[in-house]
């Protein structure tokens, strides 16, 4: 299965946020961390950007949306 790498300019066109938006939400746990891609370059998968989006279209709680971003930060250290 393939998968993007979505850079923050695509994060922020798929989700609406704007940047400083988006690393407040990984603060407060409602963001997933970014991967790194290099020394100076960050990205997130593109499966949890649509995962996060779908939770709050859904109307999840702050506290189902922190639950759901710990569950996808722990999928990737299980994914190879």
């Amino acid at each position: 299965m393939s998968q993007k790498i979505l850079r923050l300019p695509a994060v922020k066109s798929e989700s609406g946020l704007s940047r400083s938006t988006i690393y407040l939400r990984i603060v407060q746990g409602l963001w997933t961390k970014p991967v790194s891609l290099g020394a100076r370059a960050v990205g997130w998968p593109s499966s949890e950007v649509v995962a996060i989006n779908l939770a709050r279209i859904a109307g999840k709680s702050d506290e189902e949306i922190r639950t759901l971003v710990a569950k996808l930060e722990a999928a990737r250290k299980i994914a190879v």
